[in-house]
C-alpha cells in the first residue's frame, strides 16, 4: 500500500505539507470523550479571536480552491467546514471514536484531517487531477463521477475516495464499526505548515495511543520524498 501526491500537485502547490499516520487495531467501543474537550477548548479560544475564514490555515486553503477555479465559499475545505459548524453549534456530532478524535484535533489545528479505511482502498491512494469519470459514493449512497481535472484521492480501481481535494470524502472508505486499519492524512498549505503538520501528527499519535496503541507508521512527505509505503 502506498500514499502519495503526483508531481503535478507539488508543482502547482509547492507550499504543501502532507502528513500521514497508519493506525491498526481500531474498534468502535473505545471511550474517547475525555480526549475531546481539551481540543474543543483550544478551538473555542481560536474562534473567539475571529471567524474561521481569517485563520491562516483556512485562508491558505481558500486561496488553493480559488487557484483551482472553485468558489471558496461554495467548496470549503474539511477543516473550514468543521470549524464553521463548531462555531455555530458549539459541538460536533459523534460519528465513531476514532473519527471524533481526528475531528477534534482537526478543529484545534484548523487543518483538514481525513481518515480512510485501508480495507476499502485498492493497492494505493494517490492525490491527483481526475481523468474524468472516477466513481465517488456520496454519504447518502448516491454515485457521482469526478470531473476532469478536479483534485481527487484515487486508488488503483479508479475510485475517487475524496473529491475536490479536501472537500468531501467517499462513503466507500469512511470508518465503520468493522474498520480495523486506517490511513490518516493531514495537509497544510499555510506558511507555518512545516511546523504545524508535524505537531498535529504528534498530538494525534499521542491521543490515539491510549485507546488503540501507537501508530504503526508516521511520515511527513515532501516533493523530494513524496511517497509513504506501508504494509
Amino acid at each position: 500500500m502506498q500514499f502519495s501526491h503526483v508531481p503535478e500537485i507539488w508543482r502547482r502547490f509547492p507550499q504543501l505539507v502532507p502528513g500521514v499516520l497508519v493506525v491498526g487495531g481500531i474498534d468502535a467501543a473505545a471511550d474517547v470523550a475525555p480526549l475531546l474537550e481539551p481540543w474543543y477548548a483550544r478551538s473555542r479560544e481560536r474562534l473567539a479571536q475571529g471567524p474561521e475564514s481569517e485563520l491562516a490555515e483556512v485562508s491558505a486553503w481558500r486561496r488553493a480552491y480559488a487557484q483551482m477555479g472553485l468558489k471558496p465559499t461554495q467548496y470549503r475545505s474539511a477543516a473550514e467546514a468543521l470549524l464553521r459548524r463548531f462555531r455555530k453549534e458549539g459541538d460536533l456530532p459523534r460519528v465513531h471514536p476514532l473519527v471524533d478524535v481526528c475531528n477534534a484535533v482537526s478543529l484545534a489545528f484548523a487543518l483538514p484531517v481525513a481518515v480512510y479505511d485501508l480495507a476499502r482502498i485498492d493497492t494505493y491512494l494517490e492525490v491527483r487531477p481526475a481523468e474524468g469519470g472516477e466513481e465517488h459514493v456520496g454519504f447518502g449512497g448516491e454515485v457521482e463521477h469526478a470531473e476532469l481535472g478536479e483534485v481527487i484521492f484515487a486508488d488503483a480501481s479508479r475510485h475517487a475516495h475524496a473529491r475536490r481535494w479536501t472537500f468531501r470524502q467517499s462513503r466507500r472508505s469512511t470508518v465503520s464499526p468493522e474498520t480495523r486499519d486506517v490511513l490518516i492524512v493531514a495537509e497544510g498549505l499555510h506558511p507555518g505548515a512545516g511546523t504545524d503538520v508535524p505537531a498535529l501528527l504528534d498530538a494525534l499519535a499521542a491521543a490515539l495511543a491510549g485507546p488503540w496503541g501507537p501508530p504503526r507508521q508516521r511520515a511527513v512527505l515532501t516533493a523530494a520524498d513524496p511517497r509513504a509505503t506501508f504494509p
